[in-house]
């Protein structure tokens, strides 16, 4: 019983960290062409630049106990190796000084591998464990 209630935990932080991460894909890419397309959304649907450091700090410990929980389970180095090349590549995209594009396809790039190394350790979690003898 306390093994489900750990991997119903652990796909539902999977679930919201791939959910944040399309959060952030749809920030990068839809909203610079809905400012661009409708100039008047500009004052309505700006963020502070302390988003992408919140955005960020929520997207490190989640991601940290989702895969975490998911590694113990199944013990697939994949989804680790997939979501430690995002957070960093999104962590630069947030806090790098560099031009709208640079950030944007770093935050972009980062936002795919983290959610991509989250949907892995969601789908490795969900199959039974392999039996080994």
């Amino acid at each position: 019983m306390e093994r489900q209630m750990a991997a119903r935990r652990q796909q539902w932080l999977d679930g919201a960290a791939m959910g944040a991460s399309l959060l952030c894909l749809a920030h990068c890419l839809l909203l610079p062409v809905l400012i661009v397309a409708v100039p008047m959304l500009a004052a309505f649907l700006t963020l502070p630049e302390s988003f992408h450091a919140l955005a960020f700090a929520f997207a490190v410990p989640t991601s940290a106990v989702a895969l975490g929980l998911g590694f113990r389970r199944h013990r697939h180095p994949l989804p680790l190796v997939i979501a430690a090349l995002g957070l960093p590549l999104l962590g630069a995209g947030a806090f790098l000084p560099t031009g709208p594009v640079v950030e944007t396809a770093l935050s972009v790039a980062g936002a795919l591998l983290l959610a991509l190394g989250h949907g892995w350790n969601w789908h490795a979690s969900t199959r039974p464990p392999a039996v080994v003898g």
